[in-house]
């Protein structure tokens, strides 16, 4: 147990370094910004699918939330409080899409797993980091020696922890970063969920 939560916790301090050297948060796009639309390979209820921001656009808002990685502490906790709200999401006509450096193997497990998204949404592999940085984040390089809670290698680039929620007209609505406003992963699904339930 404790080496878990050690490594974790090196990935965390790691992956805070990386992304705090590289100034990403500087050219993040911000409120009021035209939200990049993108189309990615992704994963729903453990099956590939091609995810289009357009399409999910045209039935209302969108939450845009890109994580580090699968099978870590903050991330899983993410994907589980995600899944837990995604009637009220629904409800609030919302459409909710992860995105992480993760492969579409490893995607398929971690959509359809109970524990996590529960196949209660999907998430989108972005490997190269292409999506992330047309919003302005910059993907730290992988290689860490750091192993998930499956006791797997961690060898793909991390995704800074930040959230975007979207307007249906495109337009970013709200944006937060956990590395510049200190919230935890859990916080960034409620503060998007009271910003959709607002409009």
């Amino acid at each position: 147990m404790f080496k878990k939560h050690y490594c974790l916790s090196f990935l965390i301090f790691s992956f805070s370094f990386l992304v705090t050297r590289s100034g990403f948060a500087q050219s993040m796009l911000s409120k009021g910004d035209a939200a990049p639309v993108f189309t990615a390979k992704a994963s729903l209820a453990g099956s590939a699918i091609d995810f289009s921001l357009k399409d999910a656009l045209a039935k209302g808002p969108v939450v845009v939330y890109f994580y580090p990685s699968a099978y870590t502490g903050g991330c899983d906790a993410e994907a589980h409080a995600f899944a837990e709200l995604k009637d009220k999401f629904t409800a609030a006509g919302a459409t909710i899409i992860g995105v992480s450096a993760d492969d579409i193997k490893r995607l398929n497990t971690f959509s359809s797993d109970p524990n996590y998204c529960a196949g209660k949404f999907a998430v989108a592999s972005d490997s190269d980091g292409k999506i992330a940085a047309t919003y302005g984040l910059t993907m730290a390089a992988g290689r860490l020696g750091i192993k998930d809670v499956l006791g797997q290698d961690l060898n793909h680039g991390f995704i800074p922890r930040t959230t975007f929620v979207i307007g249906k007209d495109g337009k970013v609505i709200a944006v937060f970063s956990s590395n510049t406003d200190h919230i935890s992963p859990t916080e960034h699904v409620d503060k998007a969920l009271a910003i959709v339930k607002g409009l």
